[in-house]
Order: C-alpha cells, then structure tokens, then sequence
C-alpha cells in the first residue's frame, strides 16, 4: 500500500522560503513520477511540479518556474519541494502525489493522471 506523507507547511511572510517534504513508502519509486499539486480556497486544484524519480527530469507549472525546485533523496524515499520568493497567491492546501510511469512519459500535469495522494498540508504566505 503505497502511502504519501506531507509535512513543513505553515505560515510565513510574502518574499520567504519554505520547503514541504513528502515521505513515500509502500514499494520501491524508482519508476515513478512524483508531483506537487495546490489548491487554494475556492479554486480547482492545480499543478505545480513533476518529477521522474528515476531520470531526475523535472517539470514546473509557469506560476512557480524559477522559484520552486521539486528534488528527491532516495536514501530517504522522499521528495521535496523547495519555494522560494513566496507570494500571497502561493497560499494554498499543498498535496503530494504519484503514479508508476507509463510509456516514455516523464512527467504529468492532470490530477486525474496521478494514483496516489498524500492528505495535503497548509501553506499560507502573508503579505
């Protein structure tokens, strides 16, 4: 049973940093792709990073690219998003999510694409 656990949200003011991690457990990742979601209040949930476990490759939402870094370390089997420059629009209800790579796919941006999902953690930048 794979399962995805989010932690390091919290409260912090617009131009900071914060870094969530999300510990996977259940089997092995290597041919996994890893993803951060958000979702504001009211809004529909969007994406925000991928990354293929293996390959390393990342991709990145245009709301985040050159603020946000999505790493893993595998001695740990967790993944890390790591933002930076935050802004009031960033505050959100962020979620880890997987799914077991398909074709020559390294990445996916629908929610609907990703099998599991950790139970998400609060990030709220004040402005």
């Amino acid at each position: 049973q794979v399962q995805l656990v989010e932690s390091g949200g919290g409260l912090v003011q617009a131009g900071g940093s914060m870094r969530l991690s999300c510990a996977a457990s259940g089997r092995t990742f290597n041919n996994y792709v890893m993803a951060w979601f958000r979702q504001a209040l009211g809004k529909e949930r969007e994406f925000a990073a991928a990354l293929s476990w293996s390959a390393g490759l990342a991709y990145y939402a245009d709301s985040v690219k050159g603020r946000f870094t999505i790493s893993r370390d595998n001695a740990k089997n967790t993944v890390y998003l790591q933002m930076n420059s935050l802004k009031p629009e960033d505050t959100a209800v962020y979620y880890c999510a997987a799914v077991s790579r398909m074709g020559g796919r390294y990445y996916y941006t629908s929610d609907f694409e990703y099998e599991y999902w950790g139970q998400g953690t609060q990030v709220t930048v004040s402005s």
